[in-house]
């Protein structure tokens, strides 16, 4: 697989998303055996980025990709993130970029996934009680503590990163980016680009749904946080089966899957650009690693770039308050 950088962190084109192995998703949890091959096959084939969280679980993933990369540790560029779960309350989910729980969060972190340092530790939301050049600031001590050794933000807005990467450089920001969500094109992006710092697209399928493997809600366990999404509400899931349907139409075209294109898509987008797609399958994290050798013409690309927003909201209120903080 090819690979690029992410500021100065060497990283192969597509990562991999550990989140749904734990958490969140229909089935997460119930084949540890099958999330740790998909580890192991995803090294096998030249993928370096792991990305995983303590509030995925919680605790329990970065458990998992600890165990999976027994022995491999020095093939794997390992990312984690804090800021979700307040160790100084005995790890209640709440917004906490406090210098005594970074302390506390990142001291668990790495004995969950059993490694002396984290190479990317990313601020998984603004704490607007926290100065971020506060947070920032203990995130450089423990970059010379040798703990960790890049830092990475979350769905920070282009102000806070622009403050943040005044104290420390920023290696990367991880936000939803996908064919239906563009948002960061609009201001992020550019600032991104100014500064030197690369883009980490989450959900770059769309919560499976660009996949078209979802074509109704029905198709979703009862807990599956993706009922909550109001994307996948019955009107606007409707609506956005348009998405999948043309990115299904470029896909026959070019032999390929949905998947690939919809990734393929990003990658064209700059070589700043790594997505991370989750799956605890082995066949699907094949086929997502396919997408590193497929091209869409420039008449493809402007077709797909040419489809406009998802209709509904990418979180409810609640979520989206804390986003572009």
């Amino acid at each position: 697989m090819k690979h690029t950088k992410l500021g100065e962190l060497d990283v192969a084109r597509i990562g991999l998303g550990c989140m749904g192995m734990s958490a969140y998703y229909t089935g997460a949890g119930t084949d540890d055996q099958e999330s740790v091959r998909t580890i192991h096959q995803a090294l096998d084939l030249g993928v370096t980025l792991l990305d995983t969280a303590d509030v995925y679980g919680p605790h329990t993933n970065e458990e998992l990709v600890g165990r999976a990369i027994a022995g491999r540790r020095d093939d794997v560029v390992l990312a984690t993130k804090f800021g979700l779960a307040s160790y100084r309350a005995d790890s209640t989910r709440q917004l906490d970029s406090t210098p005594a729980n970074i302390r506390l969060a990142v001291e668990g972190s790495l004995r969950r996934l059993a490694t002396d340092r984290i190479d990317l530790y990313y601020q998984h939301r603004v704490d607007p009680d926290v100065p971020i050049e506060e947070t920032v600031g203990t995130l450089k001590e423990l970059v010379e503590e040798g703990k960790i050794r890049h830092i990475g933000l979350s769905e920070a807005s282009a102000q806070t990163i622009r403050r943040a990467h005044a104290v420390h450089p920023i290696t990367a920001l991880q936000t939803e980016y996908s064919l239906w969500t563009r948002d960061v094109e609009a201001e992020i992006l550019p600032v991104l680009r100014e500064l030197g710092i690369g883009l980490v697209p989450y959900s770059p399928l769309g919560r499976g749904f660009l996949t078209g493997a979802v074509r109704s809600a029905d198709q979703l366990d009862g807990d599956d946080f993706r009922r909550t999404i109001p994307r996948f509400a019955d009107a606007n899931l409707a609506a956005n089966l348009r998405l999948v349907d043309e990115v299904g139409a470029v896909a026959e075209e070019l032999g390929a899957t949905p998947a690939q294109v919809a990734l393929a898509w990003l990658l064209a987008q700059g070589d700043d650009v790594v997505p991370i797609p989750g799956t605890k399958r082995v066949e699907r994290l094949e086929e997502n690693a396919g997408a590193d050798g497929l091209r869409l013409s420039d008449a493809q690309l402007s077709r797909l770039s040419a489809l406009g927003a998802a209709a509904g909201a990418r979180y409810g209120a609640a979520s989206m308050s804390a986003i572009d903080v």
